[in-house]
């Protein structure tokens, strides 16, 4: 028997399972009498419905359903309400149209389900999907920001005024106008942070089952937050939550895209109702990239003031969110708290303004996907600096250590009241620097230059707060046979939880890995969770775990000082064992816990929590690239970074999590765009011949390092390490294109850096 602990790098024991094809996917299960759905969805980003014929449709062979909007009126269930209704800040409510289940009278995106098909078989049901005859009334559509706010521009729904969901201002904007006015420097750019999908590896899917005895639902689904969505799901059902099972067993990514309510969930459930039978239905990759919540689409305006010696004065920014063509999910909950969290970054800033509006568009709903809100904020501060030391002849690095916060409690509190706990900001900066020596760069860029190739570094610091959903809870159970069964509200999405959740009670228990069992990915298993996002399941159920450890041995402390007849005063717990001090009296945890069982007072312990504080994970990210100005191919020849995750419990696993968001990250900056036709709302990214995820031959090899300091709003000192490449590689290889094509005159590129963008760039500056 072995115990790994916090620090370990035991090898994942969960890779046997899915590399043997032993894996639990939604598509692996099994069930009796199963139906298949298809959703026909709108051609149309805008149009009318004036009228649907399913009278063929539900004469085809094999179809037991055909619903629409009439029929989900006639059975009472209700639109989809976002997971965020009003400014986190100001509690002030935002416009928005609840979702329909299916299309009533109008399609506001190309995807939108407008009729939910079941048959015996997915090829009847797509046959009689066909035959459903929908009379379309083509509206002019808006897929951009700009095109939905302008004077006269087509409304989505009379519900949203002029399309605009949110329209905020916060920040001091007195102590800002004082600083730019006084600034020896200002720098002003706009920035795309463009749309992207997410594309998780497994697509969206469930299978719904309907107990008429019971009156229950029981959904099979592929989500990253079984216990949320399963409540959302319930409201649009109109039944109690407890009404309503979720399960996931294994789930292939999620990225923010699973993270929130869908229609067909409920669809599903309804449907088996209906029909009695198992209903399943599971996206195919086009249906995904048109209807599962995409990421990013912000587009700012912002300024930095400086004084003479580079000193920051002032952020101003005037950002805008697209969020498609209803408000889902967090939707502007991101816009209102991870987006306003840290505008400032690492940075002393000492005055911020900002004006924030969320806006509807012909275009798939946005969701959230890793780092939402901060990748923004930390892309908005990073071009500027570099922006301001071209500018105005400062030094890029010299500029950001003169700005950082210093690393106490006082200086890292931002202007908006916001603190960072811990962190050694110009450390980390500098030992990313080095790791990647950066004083041998003009020597490599020399080299290329000798080749006729243009090479240029980049380098940002990132910062986020992590934690998502404020609540968590964890159930520990002792079995006669030895097992220690952990039961937990956190869903493991492909981050290894099996492995590192075990190692956290294994250190604090002194159980063997080997007897610790991970059950999560069912709502009957355990009354409540928060999923995951946010990076926030070590922190979340690692401090659950952790704090039901402390009562489980105040529990066998009462037990072992009563088996080895001493004081509980006298009972120390060290190593799996209760011993008697100055002794060589002890016993084990697996004996107490069966005396427990025995005396009708078990260790089984349940403990549940709510988070005051977030993490705060950071980091330094450096990129060199070498650009072809013949073609405008930029290569990725160097990734180096040093991040601080606070205690890493397996760093292993952590280095694989940061490895993953950093080819996430590079997929944006220059390949990933999804983008619609701005007259007819048509998306033009639609497939993988059109879309341009990352590959292998895309990525560098990335050296990537630590400098931890220990997290102090958890026990564990843990932080979330998911999402900071997703952050940092995007601004830095953006800095490091530009500052290979300066010497040609290049100061701005929009979008993904593919080569047709950069070869463009390099053209239009040629004078």
């Amino acid at each position: 028997m072995t115990r790994s602990t916090i620090g370990d790098t035991p090898r994942r024991r969960e890779d046997a399972r899915f590399t043997t094809g032993h894996g639990a996917y939604l598509d692996d299960l099994r069930f009796d009498d199963l139906a298949h759905a298809i959703v026909l969805r709108s051609p149309h980003a805008h149009a009318a419905i004036r009228g649907i014929d399913a009278a063929a449709a539900r004469a085809a062979p094999g179809v037991l359903a055909v619903l629409t909007a009439i029929e989900v009126a006639a059975d009472g269930l209700h639109a989809l309400r976002p997971h965020v209704e009003a400014n986190v800040q100001t509690g002030e409510p935002f416009r928005f149209l609840p979702q329909p289940l299916l299309a009533i009278d109008r399609v506001r995106y190309v995807g939108e389900p407008v009729a939910f098909v079941v048959a015996r078989t997915r090829a009847q049901a797509m046959d009689a999907a066909e035959l459903v005859a929908v009379d379309y009334a083509p509206l002019p559509a808006v897929t951009t920001t700009d095109a939905a706010r302008a004077t006269g521009a087509p409304l989505l729904t009379e519900a949203v005024p002029d399309n605009v969901c949110l329209d905020w201002r916060t920040g001091d904007s007195a102590a800002s106008d004082a600083a730019f006015a006084r600034a020896a420097h200002v720098v002003t750019l706009r920035l795309d942070n463009h749309r992207i999908v997410t594309n998780p590896m497994e697509p969206r899917g469930v299978v719904g089952r309907f107990d008429a005895v019971t009156g229950r639902y029981t959904l099979h689904v592929s989500t990253q937050n079984v216990h949320g969505i399963r409540n959302f799901t319930a409201r649009a059902l109109g039944v109690p939550p407890a009404t309503v099972r979720f399960v996931a067993p294994d789930v292939g990514g999620g990225f923010g895209a699973k993270n929130f309510v869908y229609a067909e969930f409920a669809l599903a459930a309804w449907a088996a109702k209906r029909t009695g039978k198992a209903v399943k239905w599971i996206a195919t990759r086009g249906e995904g990239i048109v209807s599962d919540h995409a990421g990013r689409d912000h587009r700012a305006e912002a300024s930095l003031a400086l004084d003479a010696s580079g000193k920051f004065l002032a952020l101003r920014s005037s950002g805008t969110f697209n969020v498609g063509g209803y408000l889902c999910g967090a939707g502007a909950g991101v816009a209102t708290f991870q987006y306003v969290h840290l505008p400032n970054s690492v940075y002393a800033i000492p005055a911020v303004d900002m004006k924030i509006a969320a806006v509807l568009t012909n275009s798939t709903p946005i969701g959230v996907t890793r780092g939402p809100g901060f990748a923004e904020g930390v892309n908005i501060v990073e071009r500027l600096i570099d922006a301001a030391a071209r500018r105005h002849g400062f030094d890029r690095a010299d500029l950001r250590r003169r700005n950082m916060m210093a690393p106490d409690a006082e200086a890292m509190t931002n202007a908006f009241g916001y603190k960072i706990d811990s962190g050694r900001f110009a450390e980390t900066f500098d030992k990313a620097l080095a790791r990647a020596d950066a004083g041998g760069f003009a020597t490599r860029r020399a080299a290329s230059e000798a080749r006729g190739m243009r090479r240029g570094l980049g380098f940002v610091y990132h910062v986020k707060a992590t934690g998502g959903s404020p609540d968590e809870n964890v159930d520990i159970r002792f079995d006669p046979d030895g097992t220690v069964r952990l039961i937990t509200g956190t869903q493991t999405i492909g981050q290894g939880h099996e492995t590192t959740f075990p190692q956290i009670l294994a250190h604090r228990l002194g159980v063997p890995n080997e007897n610790i069992v991970l059950h999560h990915g069912d709502t009957d298993l355990i009354p409540n969770g928060g999923g995951h996002g946010s990076s926030r399941a070590t922190y979340m159920g690692g401090t659950a775990m952790w704090r039901a450890s402390d009562e489980i041995i105040v529990k066998g402390t009462k037990l072992a000082a009563r088996a080895l007849e001493a004081a509980e005063a006298d009972i120390a717990f060290e190593d799996g064992s209760f011993r008697v001090a100055g002794t060589d009296r002890a016993i084990g945890l697996l004996d107490v816990a069966a005396l427990g069982r025995e005396a009708g007072a078990p260790l089984d312990t349940f403990h549940a929590w709510t988070r005051e504080h977030m993490t705060f994970p950071n980091g330094t990210h450096v990129v060199e690239v070498e650009v072809d100005p013949e073609t405008g191919r930029a290569t990725i020849e160097r990734y180096t970074a040093v991040d601080d995750y606070g205690v890493m419990v397996n760093p292993m696993v952590v280095a694989g999590q940061a490895h993953g968001a950093m080819a996430q990250g590079i997929g944006q900056a220059l390949l990933e765009k999804a983008v619609y036709d701005p007259e007819t709302g048509q998306p033009l990214s639609g497939t993988f011949m059109d879309y341009a995820m990352p590959r292998a031959d895309d990525l560098p090899s990335f050296d990537l390092g630590f400098n931890p300091t220990r997290c102090t709003t958890n026990p564990l000192g843990v932080k979330g390490c998911g999402e900071a490449g997703a952050i940092a590689a995007f601004p830095a290889i953006h800095n490091a294109i530009l500052d290979a094509l300066a010497p040609l005159g290049v100061v701005d590129i929009d979008g993904p850096a593919t080569p047709a963008r950069v070869w463009r760039a390099i053209r239009d500056a040629a004078p």
